[in-house]
């Protein structure tokens, strides 16, 4: 999950950050890049994209994203996932009409398993105690080691289960308290949604941001690959401070971390990444995680996944899952920095 917060910097955009929630660059030429920005999912969102027919495509990922948010956002009071959680025990909804929800369910079901549990959406009640969920993120400045436990009984992928009835799908959960999220999958997905919506009108130059979850095609506005940075992983650094620059075309790259997102109590940091194990933010030696993947939302969730585990566990399923690639950023005991990537990953590094 990464919040509010960018986790890589698009080089040749840097420094061109509009004040407006939404708007789009309309003095394009034919054939020349355009961009479009707006708000969506608690952070923001660009396009930059060429369009050998000049078309503009705000209004259509503007209506998109509401789209997405009205199936997987959980601060959106009357969407799926909201009317999911509140069900007792079982909820029939379209899934003509859920196609994203059918989706963010799909793949963290997949990385759930694979992960050994180590990416699970059903820690949501845990998400919402220790302060970084749907409520405004507060400090728990008095630990409940029982409270932690009683909400760890929740926790489980195991214990929702999706069912295809026909145009229709059945979600049933084992207790009427469990609940999901999908926040650290559903970005990648919207990214992906955007992806989609571009090919399908013949666009094969862009590059889609969501929060720092990108998602690039073809070539940059240079004729080359686009250029990504990846952010330094300490708290004093600057957004725009970039540790690693790696370069993509035809790939999708997510990074976590906890140096943005955290909170200090009693002497303690406290980060947004929770071990569904230990029902506590989990610590460990990785700063950040990276992945690069065909996909926006596989990159996403392995991504959490990957902090969840610590360095050694985490380059060993990355190194073990086809089709994605992975860079790691750890601490040294000397209070250094160092990095660890698959074979792979050798091929986006600059």
């Amino acid at each position: 999950m990464k919040n509010l917060f960018f986790w890589v910097v698009i080089l040749f955009l840097a420094g061109c950050a509009e004040n407006s929630s939404t708007g789009s660059d309309s003095n394009a030429s034919v054939g020349e890049y355009q961009r479009l920005w707006g708000n969506t999912m608690g952070t923001t969102y660009n396009v930059t994209y060429k369009d050998s027919q000049n078309r503009n495509f705000q209004e259509s990922i503007d209506s998109l994203l509401i789209a997405v948010n009205a199936e997987v956002s959980t601060y959106e009071k009357q969407s799926t996932i909201t009317r999911v959680n509140q069900a007792e025990d079982s909820i029939m909804v379209s899934g003509v009409e859920n196609q994203h929800f059918f989706r963010n369910f799909q793949k963290a079901k997949e990385v759930y398993e694979r992960s050994s549990g180590n990416f699970d959406p059903t820690v949501m009640p845990l998400v919402n105690y220790w302060g970084f969920g749907t409520s405004m993120k507060r400090a728990v400045t008095e630990i409940d080691s029982i409270k932690v436990d009683s909400l760890k009984k929740l926790v489980g992928f195991e214990k929702v289960q999706m069912q295809v009835q026909g145009n229709d799908l059945l979600i049933i959960k084992s207790n009427a308290s469990v609940g999901i999220d999908f926040s650290a999958c559903a970005k990648g997905g919207g990214v992906d949604a955007i992806g989609a919506f571009l090919k399908s009108k013949g666009v094969n130059d862009y590059l889609v941001d969501i929060g720092g979850e990108l998602l690039a095609n073809g070539v940059s506005p240079r004729g080359v690959s686009w250029k990504i940075g990846i952010s330094v992983p300490k708290e004093d650094a600057a957004v725009d401070e970039v540790h690693t620059v790696v370069k993509l075309s035809n790939t999708a790259i997510a990074t976590s971390g906890n140096h943005r997102n955290y909170y200090n109590t009693k002497g303690y940091k406290y980060g947004h990444t929770l071990n569904p194990s230990t029902g506590f933010p989990e610590k460990n030696d990785l700063l950040s995680a990276t992945v690069f993947a065909p996909d926006c939302m596989t990159a996403d969730a392995f991504a959490t996944a990957f902090m969840v585990m610590g360095l050694e566990k985490a380059f060993n399923l990355a190194s073990e899952v086809p089709d994605i690639e992975a860079f790691f950023i750890y601490g040294k005991p000397d209070g250094s920095m160092g990095v660890k990537y698959t074979d792979g990953a050798s091929d986006f590094i600059e």
